[in-house]
């Protein structure tokens, strides 16, 4: 049966050992990132092998935000600007729209290639004091104007056949260090977070797939990040109301404790439906592999959900598109 779970590979193409493990484990998807990605055909070809080795049209997953999360870049593929300096410099009634043309321009250049999933929207909080690690990633500081982009975003994304991913659920903005490397510990009280940092998660029933933030919210949970605490998982259900797939972001982030093994039975525990794990060790995967479920049950239907949001994309002038985009950069300040 399929296991609840999103792996990353070494190279350009999975090696004899990946592939024996990938066809034993069965992942639900992939995950791609620079080390895997070369010329438009080499990406061609791999997202065609990993879906002819799974023997299924698997989800292939990418953080393609455009700036400085941006894995497919230059020459082949256009170059963005991070997120936040792109929106504070448009008029304020642009940004909505700006911001659904260049996600439908990323999901053409996505879904050209085989990646039928980006890691987007952001619907992080952008604060004085946000890391810098996420800052520039951000949409904006208010909550209500960036729930509003947010849904801009999935929308272009689905329209060009690609699935998003809401992230970092229930909101990484007040986070003062990089969830990469340690662990943010946010002191608010659960009226301010619902006002702010919660508020542009909150109902996002159009969206299939949401990534949790390694951050713990004393609120809720003085000794469990949100992707591991019981407590953050309910009020996300609960209280925000996503109703859709719930994925960790990345199991190997030195945020977290713990051997892969029980990283992967504490986030299960929680709520998760889905694990991710990103670097392609294989050690590693298989400590996940060691403890992550089958697909089944809500988890199986939440999966099955998103991935019937898949679609073709629809027609558009891509040229046209990618002039108005100049037009919007150049409106922007970025000549």
């Amino acid at each position: 049966m399929t296991m609840a779970a999103i792996f990353g590979l070494e190279g350009k193409m999975p090696s004899e050992q990946e592939r024996a493990f990938f066809k034993e484990a069965d992942p639900w998807g992939f995950i791609v990132f620079d080390r895997n990605l070369g010329e438009p055909d080499e990406i061609r070809a791999l997202t065609s092998e990993l879906r002819a080795l799974m023997g299924r049209d698997v989800p292939i997953l990418i953080d393609q935000e455009g700036g400085r999360v941006q894995r497919l870049r230059s020459p082949h593929f256009r170059e963005w600007m991070p997120p936040l300096d792109f929106m504070q410099h448009l008029p304020e009634g642009m940004r909505v729209e700006a911001m659904r043309k260049r996600y439908r321009y990323i999901a053409h250049e996505l879904y050209e290639v085989g990646i039928d999933v980006n890691c987007a929207p952001m619907l992080d909080l952008a604060r004085d004091d946000t890391h810098v690690f996420l800052r520039n990633r951000c949409y904006g500081t208010d909550p209500k104007g960036v729930a509003e982009i947010g849904k801009a975003v999935s929308e272009g994304l689905l329209a060009g056949g690609v699935l998003p991913v809401a992230k970092h659920i229930p909101g990484h903005g007040r986070g003062l260090v990089d969830s990469h490397h340690e662990l943010p510990v946010v002191e608010a009280g659960l009226t301010d977070l619902m006002n702010t940092d919660f508020a542009p998660f909150t109902g996002l029933i159009e969206t299939g797939m949401a990534m949790t933030a390694h951050v713990v919210y004393d609120a809720f949970d003085r000794d469990n990040c949100a992707t591991m605490s019981a407590d953050v998982i309910t009020h996300i259900r609960d209280r925000l109301g996503f109703v859709g797939l719930l994925m960790t972001d990345d199991l190997s982030m030195k945020a977290l404790t713990g051997s892969f093994a029980e990283r992967t039975e504490r986030a299960i525990a929680a709520g998760c439906d889905m694990i991710l794990h990103c670097n392609g060790d294989m050690a590693e995967m298989e400590g996940v592999a060691s403890a992550a479920p089958a697909l089944a049950g809500p988890a199986l239907n939440r999966a099955q959900g998103a991935l019937a949001q898949r679609q073709a994309p629809d027609e558009v002038d891509i040229a046209e598109l990618g002039a108005e985009l100049d037009e919007l950069e150049r409106e922007a300040g970025h000549a």
